[in-house]
């Protein structure tokens, strides 16, 4: 019995590997950490060779101001697909209708000092899942797609969910890493101007009582 358990996770396996690499599907990926300086607008750009591929666009402002941006994705006829004002993250997908380059500019005009780290990533993806149409020569369709290739799709998903999730995770432990720091440096120079403020006072208060018991010479 645990001879064929393992015979059967290893066939399992087998059969990921085959679906993964002999599936007809192609991936473009540009996963980059960028920093908008205060008043810039920065444009990253995407060519697509074919219609009717998905686009998705991803991104976070991992520190910075408030952690917000302005973000606009153009089509190669200047068309508007998605856009936003003070955004701290987004994950969009969209179908590129036409054949051309399309922008991802981000802006921080909205900021005069503080720059913004922006996390983000732009894939292009076709994915075309096989064609199985009514044989000619049966009333019924062919039994070519078993139940262990749909749960493979399933699972990968759900791999996408988990991806974008650990995304997620990652910008909130990044934005709350800065919030600490700079609450660290909050405290650090608070304390600091209070002890300056009480030797300031100390002094202030030696030199009055000082005077009020001098006494000028000559008087009585």
């Amino acid at each position: 019995m645990a001879h064929q358990a393992r015979f059967a996770s290893l066939s399992l396996f087998i059969s990921f590997l085959l679906v993964l690499f002999l599936t007809p599907s192609s991936t473009n990926a540009t996963a980059l950490t960028y920093n908008v300086a205060a008043s810039e607008k920065a444009c990253f750009y995407l060519w697509a060779d074919t219609p009717g591929k998905k686009v998705g666009f991803y991104f976070a402002v991992q520190s910075g101001g408030s952690f917000d941006i302005d973000f606009t994705v153009q089509d190669p006829r200047d068309k508007i697909v998605v856009d936003g004002q003070k955004s701290r993250q987004g994950d969009y997908v969209f179908t590129a209708n036409y054949v051309g380059e399309y922008s991802f500019c981000f802006s921080n005009d909205m900021s005069t000092f503080a720059e913004k780290l922006v996390d983000f990533e732009i894939t292009l993806e076709h994915e075309v899942r096989p064609n199985y149409q009514k044989s000619s020569s049966s009333s019924q369709p062919p039994e070519t797609l078993s139940s262990m290739e749909e749960s493979l799709f399933r699972l990968s998903g759900s791999l996408t969910s988990v991806a974008r999730t650990q995304k997620y995770f990652r910008t909130r432990e990044n934005r709350n890493s800065s919030t600490v720091i700079s609450t660290e440096n909050r405290i650090f120079w608070f304390a600091l101007l209070e002890s300056v403020a009480i030797i300031v006072m100390a002094g202030l208060q030696v030199f009055v009582v000082r005077n009020f018991f001098s006494v000028k010479r000559g008087g009585v």
